[in-house]
């Protein structure tokens, strides 16, 4: 099947892409994390955090439809195969059973602040390459950052 035309060289489209595919994956990641933890959180503060945690799922569900939808319109083809986010994501996952509400606060502090860590990588690089993406991303590292520091409150 033929291609989408893109308005970006493509050298520039090329660098977008992979930047947009990066952060899709870690969207998705971030999303089914989040999910994982929402149905197996137990503790004290299972009301608050299970309420957070879809927060989050909604934050990352969004934007994951923002950033693959933005990756359509430069000419990229998204993808968000759960095979591909098992392969190329970079966040540790939730385990299995029931998670302490402690435990699901760390595994969401860690997996946000690598994931920021990352889009802030991604901004910088699409300052050259392409601004309307750099634009997506600086709006949702605006985003997970609040969440991250959100669930770094939880831990104190």
């Amino acid at each position: 099947m033929a291609a989408m035309q893109s308005p970006l060289p493509d050298e520039d489209r090329k660098a977008t892409g992979d930047a947009l595919q990066g952060a899709l994956v870690e969207l998705l990641d971030i999303s089914l994390i989040a999910k994982q933890a929402h149905w197996n959180i137990v503790g004290p503060r299972f009301r608050s955090i299970h309420l957070q945690l879809d927060e989050v799922v909604s934050t990352a569900r969004s934007y994951a439809d923002t950033v693959a939808e933005r990756a359509a319109a430069i000419g990229v083809s998204p993808d968000g195969r759960a095979r591909t986010v098992a392969e190329t994501s970079g966040l540790s996952g939730m385990g299995d059973g029931w998670v302490k509400d402690t435990d699901a606060v760390a595994v969401l502090v860690e997996a946000l602040g690598g994931a920021i860590r990352r889009m802030r990588e991604r901004i910088d690089m699409t300052d050259k390459s392409d601004l309307v993406t750099q634009d997506v991303f600086i709006s949702l590292t605006s985003q997970l950052e609040k969440h991250y520091w959100m669930f770094q409150a939880e831990q104190q």
